[in-house]
């Protein structure tokens, strides 16, 4: 079955996306998982709906000028929510309306064959091209070397930001570095999962690794490997069914962490009857 389904190119392809958007995903869900980031983080994922809008009326590569307007949109919602009176989530939800809003207008003024916004809002990884995976390839390292050189100062920063302050540690300036690679990687995997869904890759398997460790960097690798299952399985039941790709994905995740956590119930239920006994 492996050889039939390697065959094609397409497939090939979309398998080392998976393999690349579980190494991003992995890295940086962890972050906004720690950081109770998950209502920011998708104000960005359907604020940059605008940029793949603007992308497609100026001719230019949509995913591209939607990692442009993300990086923007989270740098604006970072910075108006901490330099002034305005509450983040009252920015986060006038960022996340006017950047789909956006996007739709410009989509449907552009001329000519309108394009299929299904792919973009819930994800196509079958038509990834060699650009995206170099582009994800290029934001993998970016991550892994950050947060392999700054691992101490991303953790304090994760969990006391006050404590981070005391030691002299630029937290804004290293804030505005993190918000700009969580708006990267959502926007790098838009294709893997689409807008929509995007926010579950980022956080399911973070959930599913955390029922059995809470170590910051134990996190992260699980993460990975949760979400190299869940993409091999998703593209084995889009290809097995044919029903789209990103839905499978998550789908395969979901249930991974349905079994994960019947067996921690379990575990739990074993060790209560041995402790009784």
């Amino acid at each position: 079955m492996i050889s039939e389904f390697l065959q094609y190119k397409f497939i090939t392809n979309s398998l080392l996306a998976g393999i690349l958007a579980s190494i991003s995903c992995g890295i940086i869900g962890t972050y906004i998982v720690t950081r109770r980031m998950v209502f920011l983080s998708g104000g960005i994922t359907h604020a940059s709906f605008g940029g793949i809008g603007i992308g497609y009326f100026f001719g230019l590569n949509p995913i591209i000028s939607a990692a442009i307007f993300g990086v923007l949109s989270a740098l604006g919602i970072e910075f108006v929510s901490k330099k002034t009176e305005i509450r983040e989530d009252s920015v986060i939800g006038i960022l996340w309306s006017f950047g789909m809003a956006l996007g739709i207008m410009f989509i449907f003024l552009t001329p000519g064959y309108a394009p299929n916004l299904m792919s973009y809002l819930f994800g196509s990884i079958l038509t990834v091209s060699t650009l995206d995976i170099w582009m994800m390839f290029g934001l993998s390292l970016i991550l892994i070397m950050i947060f392999i050189l700054f691992f101490r100062i991303i953790l304090f920063i994760s969990y006391d930001q006050e404590y981070a302050k005391t030691h002299k540690i630029a937290v804004d300036l290293i804030n505005y570095l993190l918000i700009s690679l969580v708006a990267l990687t959502i926007v790098l995997n838009i294709k893997v999962v689409g807008i929509i869904l995007v926010i579950s890759l980022l956080t399911i398997p973070q959930s599913i690794a955390n029922l059995f460790t809470k170590n910051f960097k134990n996190i992260i690798l699980i993460s990975i490997v949760i979400g190299l299952i869940g993409a091999f399985l998703g593209l084995v039941i889009s290809y097995k069914i044919n029903i789209p790709s990103g839905a499978s994905i998550i789908f395969s995740l979901v249930m991974i962490f349905i079994i994960a956590k019947l067996l921690q119930l379990l575990k739990r239920k074993i060790n209560l009857n041995r402790q009784r006994i």
